[in-house]
């Protein structure tokens, strides 16, 4: 079998509400952007990594340090529209779009990924989750949850609890944002309209469970915490501080 091509692409928005710049905030001497491509370059299958952003600084910052970046539209709407405005004319198998936020995302993550919806006859699509072992993270309307059948293939997605625990005595899962696409899908995807689903919770995924596509689900055990708060970037720095100083 020929190998795959996959492409990394890491979107990176400079505008957030509750942490404006956060791509370029600093983490322990490197801006949060580069540790985020650093990760994805520790990937072992994927061959190319690529920030699109909207803003000048990101690009310029990216480009000093010699990684690749693209201007996309500041209009576009989602991150995923921004993954593939990128790779558009780019030719490849697989394309996996990395959160711009997640600079403790493990590389393995990624490989995982990308292996499982290789071997997939069905999937569009595959996503990782991770066995929640906080339990005041079940109702925390920012972690958002998966449930999904004995195939690993997603059913559902909230920012609820799923299951409701009347009579439930198993674990949950929650969704680590990052997700590996067929090439051909991701044209399709982005171009179907939004669902109800996807504005009640907004989650873009669950315009793909009512589209009728399948999403596999990758168990990992090493945990990624997304940067959206002032909060979230204190944890950070201080979870990279005590790893770099070992």
């Amino acid at each position: 079998m020929r190998d795959l091509r996959v492409i990394g692409v890491i979107p990176a928005r400079y505008s957030s509400t509750r942490l404006p710049g956060k791509p370029l905030e600093d983490i322990n001497g490197k801006s949060m952007i580069l540790r985020v491509v650093e990760q994805a370059e520790r990937s072992k299958m994927i061959n190319e990594v690529i920030v699109a952003t909207d803003d000048k600084r990101i690009f310029d910052h990216l480009k000093y340090f010699g990684k690749t970046a693209v201007m996309t539209d500041p209009e576009i709407r989602t991150g995923t529209d921004r993954c593939y405005e990128a790779v558009k004319d780019l030719k490849a198998d697989i394309i996996v779009n990395i959160q711009g936020d997640e600079p403790l995302l493990d590389p393995e993550t990624i490989d995982s990924l990308i292996s499982v919806l290789t071997n997939s006859t069905e999937a569009v699509c595959s996503t990782p989750i991770k066995k929640i072992t906080a339990e005041q993270d079940i109702d925390n309307s920012n972690i958002v949850k998966a449930v999904f059948d004995k195939n690993m293939y997603a059913l559902y997605f909230s920012r609820s609890r799923i299951p409701y625990n009347r009579n439930y005595t198993g674990n949950y899962y929650k969704h680590i944002g990052i997700y590996a696409y067929r090439s051909d899908f991701l044209k399709t995807f982005i171009g179907l309209e939004s669902t109800m689903l996807e504005k009640c919770e907004s989650l873009e995924q669950l315009r793909m469970l009512e589209n009728c596509y399948k999403i596999k689900c990758v168990e990992v055990f090493k945990d990624s915490t997304g940067v959206d708060t002032p909060e979230d970037l204190n944890k950070v720095r201080k979870i990279i501080s005590e790893r770099e100083n070992r």
